[in-house]
Order: structure tokens, then C-alpha cells, then sequence
């Protein structure tokens, strides 16, 4: 579709070029547009001087890059008639001061790139006119008075976001650099930003001195506005970290993390130690979207500035690898997984993915794949990246982005467990075997989540948190993230006598990961993810495989879990399916109580409602609910011991902090060894308009656990019409290399690999 440019933004497009071609160029405060282009040194850390000429000869004719400058000029435009305001900061994340101070720094930085784009003096006055009235209140400003944050900023509540501002305020800085006089230059750096950079970090090592996103976006800080400065101690101080400095290593933060406690600290190390060889970030991908624009747009900086670095090339080009692995980290609408602390909703929309998708394709391969997720995302950033990828989609390279099955590593060298999302037809299973995740880490070993088309089926919880809402703890984590959200029973994996993985402690957790036994998907038809959990429980061992698996006595592929637990002792097992929907049938009966009671008192339990409970009548118990217009049906083992409950979350939660999301656990009393084996199919669907319901009940007969020995588990499913499929999962020798050979009811089975199925 060809984009129409409004008529003002036109004329000045057409004007520009018109001069640009001339050999007398008008002249600025500092000069002619010639002598501009021609000095490398400004622009120079993410929109640079060549690519200035490079946009400026293409502009009218690129129609995303074209659609992005004119919403970025009305944008602008809009800030500048409504005049400046620098408030004196009183809030936190959103309140008025907060939300002004964060709209100052994006306005400050499209206003920088506007002004080098469409050299039109106005965007550059407005940018020198806002940092003359930051540079007059920064030098008078205190601590902020919100006390909350472990490292408290000057204009915002904590380090943080005095960092986001000053990362996007470099780039405005180093667009408008020649417009300045050095008189104003000197100004600005003595009085505002050395001062800035040097809270951040020196004033603030508990903040600045850490592996975590927090750091990344300090080190992004202060190393982007050294470049523009030239400032070989600042850039130095944010690739290393403040060298020689003591911290009191016991003292944790708010987030619940040691500080500083290996002693390593900087940019560099904030890429070698959260993210894997695969490009997985440690903490999630909600937060690895958050850290990519500070660790993106640096490292262009120190690309354009210090090539001799290779800092797309450190530890084996990991920050173009870790975009691809963030982008299969999301959902078929593109919405990422809630792993860990994760707000559901987050995208690929999100304008740190635009940077991410821009960079990844202009510094990486050009991956044609990535102009398709660009297109979708309709707009991109007004710089040479940015460029590139316009000009791929003019010229037609795009081709869709493909999401395939896909295991990644944790660690940073690859062996702290991982995660393995296994998609097949509409299927998306997420199934995390990974380390903690550094203090955003949760305490759910072995945990999965379950999607169709984009839509949750089995869900995770997420965070407990409204981000940016004031009303709701200042936008803050709020205190139920701790009681309910990291805690082990608000997701998907076994529960032992009612206490967490670790018993919900942080320097226990960070100890230890889960290990892979096989990722399988070169078969179409059947995706495997097998790992095993040794340390959540002392005596109790976890092996859990998950399959999804495509046969065509099924309608839709369906999944297969098997959790084998083995302990010492005997114990009480807690194992809940976390579905969405309205509850249809049970082959169960169930009593509900006429008042609501918590499950339990602590550890999570304390914010579940009974809501219902019952016995297991059966080998199988049958449960299927109805969802966003499609059929489900639970198929799991059990015996007459067992207890079905169904639970609601909201318990002790007076300020309705938590959704009231339900919940089927099933639970084994006094068992020291069980396997839970279950089937989850998605069938059917309905019409509300027709009021027609097509295949609304379940595929299955009956499951059956024929084997269960310390070397395999083989688990039988018939269907309706008397078909039987028999799965083998080899839980001690999993190598692809290694033949077996299984004899189950009088008969062998022979086969190589990790499983088998037939």
C-alpha cells in the first residue's frame, strides 16, 4: 500500500532534498550541511553521518521509514506547541512527574533525530532549550523522595529509569552535538551529565555493580553519553564496570539478589554471564526485551565508535543470536512467554523489538524472515538500520518468519538447564527446565505452558504486578509476587507437602538447575522434551517428559506428559492443571462447600480457594472444559486414593491484586514413587451463531502406564474406536545412538533413540 505523506511533511521532504541536491547549502549555527556530513564524528553512535545522507536520499520514496518520520513529526510537533515542562520529581512509576520526566526522554530523542533527518533548526532548539532546564534542576536536586527503591535516582525514583533517560538522552545529545556551542557543550556535561553518570554508577555501585537488567541499562548509560563525550574513563567505567570497589556482598537488594557478589560488573560481563551460547537470556524473555534496547543500542554505539572492539562478535555474536532466540520465545500473536517474572501482553510490538528486529537485520545476516515480523510491527526506527530494513521491504526480500520447534540452553555456557517450546500444527508447548533466572526467577522446576493459536490453554501465572499503574503499589512488584506468583503451586509442575522448590529461597534456588535428557524434533508427527530435576526436594528426584505428538486418529495433535517422582520418604503430591475456560464434565464426583476456605496457609496455598473436591472413581479421571470457542479434555492416570480439587486464586487478597484464574489439582497422599501420566487434546469447536457444537468430547478411552522401570516408562492410549498407541520414553540412556530393546506384555519393541511411538 503506498503510503501518503501529509502535506506539510511533503513539502519539507521535497524542500530538503531540493536544497540537499544544491551546491550552496544553507548555513547553520555551526556551519554548512556539506562540512555536517562530511565530520564522522557526530552523529556517530546510532544514527550516523553517512546514514543521515543515505535517508536523506531516499525519503519520499521508502513508505515504512516514510509513515515512521511523519508519526514521529506529528508526535513531536505536538510537544513542542504544548511547551516544555521539566517538573521538580515527587512520584513514582506512574505519577504525573514520573510519566512527564519518561515522555521528556522519548521526545528528546525523536526531537534529536528530526533534526538531523529534516535539518530543521526548530527540533534542534527544542532539544538545547530542554537540556538547558535539566542542566539548571539537575545540579539542585537531591535523592528523590520516594525511598523505596535500594538505589535511588535524582529525577526518577530509583537508578533505573535515571538510566533509561540518560541512554536515550545521549542520542539526542549526539544528534543536536555541532548545533551546540562548546561554551553550551561545557555547560551541559559538567552540570548535567558527568554529574549524572557519576550517580548512576559511583554514587550507586549497589545499582551499577551487578549482572542484571538493571546494570545493563547503567553500563548503556553512562558508556553512550562517554562515546558522544569522548570520555575514554566513562566508556572504560561502563565496559568494566568501577574497578577497586568494595561492596558488602551480604546485603541483598529488593529484587532479593547478592550484590556484586563474584566481583563481576560492566557491559561486558552483563553479555557473558546471563545469556546462553543459544542467545537465552537468564532472567526471561519479559525481561530480556526490557535489557535488548540498552544492550542493542550500545553496542552500536561502540560498533560506530570503537569498530576495533567486535562487539557484535563478542562471545561468539551471541546479541544478534540472542534476538532470534528471543523472537521464538513468543507466542503465534507474537506475544512473549511468561517465564519467570513476566507481564502477559508483552510483544514483539514493543518498540524495543522494532530496535531489536532493525539491528538484528542491518548488523546480522538479513535475514529476509525479519522483514516479514518488521512489516507486522509497520514501522521502524529513523536511523541506518532502520533504513536497511525499509529498503528490504520496498525491493519485496521479505519472507515469513518461521517458528519451529526449538530447545535453548541456560547458562552462560550453555549447561544450566534451558527451556524446549515444542510447536506442532497450531500447538505451542513451553516447558522450562531452566537455572533460577536471577532474582526475577521463579521457583517452578520442570513447569509448562500450553498454547493454541496464540491463546493460553495451560496457563502461567505471569508477575504480580500492574507496571506503570500508580494505584496498584506505585506500578511496583506488588507483595503477592512473592506469596503466590514465584511460588511453586501457582504453576504447572508437582508440589511436595505444600512447600516451594527450595523452599522458596533465592540462594538455594540459584545453586542449582535442572538437566536435559533429549530435545527430539526432526520428526514432524512427534516433539520430545525430556528433563530431570534432582535438587527442588532433598531425597526427591523429578523426571519429566512432555511430548506433543500429530496422528491422524486425532483431530489436532495432542500432548503427552509424563512427571515421574521418585523420593526417599513419603509424601503428599500436588499436581495442577491451571486451564482457562468454563468446566464442562468430570467423571468424578465432587462436593462444594458452602463457604470459601483457603488450601492452605503459606507457600502459595494461602491464596487458592477450595472451590470443590472429590475422590478418583476410576484409572482415569476425566475432566474437559470449553475455551475461546474450542473443546479440551484432561485424560490422567489415577487411583481410587487420589484427591481431585478444584481451586480459584484469590484468596487473602483483600485488594484484588491477584485474577481469579482456576485451577484442577490433582493430588496423591502419603506416595513416596509416582508417575502422573496425562493427555491434554484440543477438539471441536462451536458456533455461538449457529449454536452448533462439532466434536465437543474427548478422543480417548483410557491411558494406561503398561511400564515404569527405572530405564523406561511406556504409556498405551486407545481411542474411542479401539486404537491403540503406545509411547516408550527412556529415562536413564538417551542418546540418539543407543538401540533398545523393550519387552511389555509378551512383546518386544526395538528402536533407536530417545523414545519411541507407533
Amino acid at each position: 500500500m503506498k503510503i501518503k505523506l501529509s502535506f506539510s511533511l511533503s513539502f519539507v521532504i521535497v524542500s530538503m532534498l531540493f536544497l540537499f541536491s544544491c551546491a550552496n547549502e544553507n548555513k547553520t549555527q555551526t556551519g554548512n550541511d556539506d562540512e555536517k556530513i562530511a565530520n564522522k564524528e557526530h552523529p556517530k553512535l546510532i544514527l550516523t553521518a553517512q546514514g543521515v545522507k543515505d535517508i536523506r536520499a531516499q525519503l519520499g520514496t521508502i513508505p515504512i521509514f516514510d509513515k515512521s518520520l511523519e508519526a514521529v513529526k506529528e508526535e513531536v510537533d505536538a510537544e513542542i506547541e504544548a511547551g516544555i515542562e521539566v517538573p521538580i520529581p515527587k512520584d513514582y512509576s506512574g505519577g504525573y512527574t514520573h510519566s512527564r520526566h519518561k515522555q521528556n526522554w522519548f521526545v528528546l530523542y525523536k526531537a534529536g533525530l528530526l533534526y538531523q533527518i529534516l535539518d530543521d533548526e526548530k527540533y534542534a532548539k527544542y532539544v538545547k532549550d530542554m537540556l538547558m532546564e535539566y542542566e539548571a534542576l539537575y545540579k539542585t536536586l537531591p535523592l528523590h523522595p520516594k525511598t523505596r527503591s535500594y538505589a535511588r535516582g535524582k529525577l526518577f525514583w530509583q537508578c533505573l529509569n535515571d538510566s533509561n533517560w540518560l541512554v536515550y538522552v545521549s542520542q539526542a545529545y549526539d544528534c543536536i552535538y555541532n548545533y551546540l556551542t562548546e561554551e553550551e557543550r561545557n555547560k551541559l556535561e559538567t552540570n548535567l551529565f558527568r554529574p549524572f553518570a557519576d550517580h548512576i554508577s559511583v554514587d550507586s555501585p549497589q545499582f551499577y555493580q551487578r549482572v542484571h537488567n538493571h546494570s545493563t541499562w547503567g553500563n548503556a548509560a553512562v558508556g553512550m553519553i562517554g562515546l558522544v563525550m569522548d570520555d575514554e574513563e566513562l566508556i572504560n567505567r561502563a565496559l568494566y564496570g568501577i574497578k577497586d570497589l568494595k561492596l558488602d556482598t551480604t546485603k541483598k537488594d529488593d529484587d532479593g539478589g547478592f550484590l556484586n557478589k563474584d566481583g563481576k560488573a560492566g557491559f561486558l560481563a552483563n553479555i557473558e554471564e546471563p545469556f546462553s551460547p543459544d542467545g537465552y537470556y537468564n532472567e526471561g524473555p519479559y525481561y530480556q526485551r526490557y535489557a535488548m534496547y540498552p544492550f542493542l543500542v550500545f553496542a552500536e554505539g561502540l560498533h560506530n565508535v570503537k569498530p576495533e572492539l567486535k562487539i557484535f562478535e563478542y562471545k561468539e555474536g551471541v546479541l544478534l543470536k540472542s534476538i532470534n532466540a528471543l523472537l521464538n520465545l513468543s507466542d503465534a500473536d507474537g506475544d512473549f512467554f511468561p517465564l519467570n517474572d513476566g507481564q502477559k501482553g508483552m510483544s514483539y510490538y514493543t518498540n524495543a523489538l522494532v530496535t531489536a528486529v532493525d539491528v538484528s537485520y542491518h548488523f546480522g545476516d538479513q535475514d529476509p524472515g525479519l522483514l516479514s515480523i518488521a512489516k507486522q510491527q509497520d514501522k521502524v526506527l529513523l536511523d541506518d538500520s532502520g533504513l536497511a530494513v525499509a529498503l528490504g521491504i520496498k525491493n519485496g526480500n521479505e519472507k515469513p518468519f518461521t517458528k519451529k520447534s526449538i530447545n535453548l540452553s541456560d547458562g552462560p555456557e550453555g549447561k544450566q538447564g534451558g527451556v524446549g517450546i515444542l510447536r506442532n500444527q497450531d500447538i505451542e508447548l513451553v516447558f522450562k527446565y531452566a537455572s533460577q533466572g536471577s532474582s526475577h526467577g521463579h521457583y517452578d522446576k520442570l513447569s509448562y505452558s500450553l498454547y493454541e493459536k496464540g491463546e493460553e490453554v495451560i496457563q502461567d501465572y505471569g508477575l504480580s504486578r500492574f507496571v506503570n499503574i500508580e494505584q496498584k503499589g506505585g506500578g511496583n512488584y506488588l507483595k503477592e509476587n512473592k506469596t503466590w506468583a514465584k511460588q511453586t503451586i501457582a504453576h504447572n509442575t508437582v508440589t511436595q507437602n505444600e512447600t516451594s522448590h527450595f523452599t522458596g529461597k533465592y540462594d538455594i534456588g540459584s545453586l542449582h538447575h535442572s538437566d536435559l535428557q533429549y530435545f527430539s524434533s526432526d520428526n514432524d508427527n512427534v516433539q520430545v522434551v525430556s528433563a530431570i530435576e534432582k535438587n527442588a526436594y532433598p531425597g526427591t528426584t523429578m523426571l519429566r517428559t512432555m511430548a506433543i505428538i500429530k496422528d491422524e486418529d486425532f483431530e489436532k495433535s495432542f500432548v503427552l506428559d509424563i512427571m515421574k517422582v521418585t523420593s526417599a520418604t513419603a509424601n503428599q503430591y500436588d499436581f495442577p492443571f491451571y486451564y482457562f475456560g468454563q468446566v464442562l464434565q468430570t467423571n468424578f464426583k465432587y462436593n462444594s462447600p458452602e463457604i470459601l476456605k483457603p488450601l492452605g496457609s503459606k507457600n502459595g496455598y494461602q491464596h487458592l480457594y477450595l472451590e470443590g473436591s472429590g475422590k478418583a472413581s476410576d484409572e482415569n479421571t476425566k475432566f474437559s472444559w470449553f475455551s475461546n470457542d474450542k473443546f479440551y479434555s484432561l485424560t490422567t492416570v489415577t487411583n481410587t486414593k487420589d484427591e481431585l480439587i478444584f481451586a480459584r486464586i484469590g484468596a487473602n487478597d483483600p485488594e484484588f491484586n491477584l485474577r481469579r484464574d482456576p485451577a484442577l489439582i490433582l493430588r496423591a497422599k502419603k506416595s513416596k514413587n509416582r508417575t502422573f501420566v496425562s493427555v491434554i487434546e484440543s477438539h471441536g469447536s462451536y458456533s455461538a451463531v449457529s449454536e452448533s457444537a462439532l466434536n465437543s468430547k474427548s478422543n480417548i478411552k483410557d491411558i494406561k502406564t503398561v511400564l515404569d522401570s527405572d530405564a523406561y516408562t511406556a504409556i498405551s492410549i486407545t481411542t474411542i474406536n479401539g486404537k491403540t498407541k503406545l509411547f516408550i520414553t527412556a529415562n536413564t540412556n538417551t542418546s540418539k545412538e543407543v538401540k533398545h530393546n523393550v519387552k511389555i506384555d509378551d512383546k518386544n519393541y526395538e528402536w533407536s533413540g530417545s523414545y519411541y511411538f507407533n
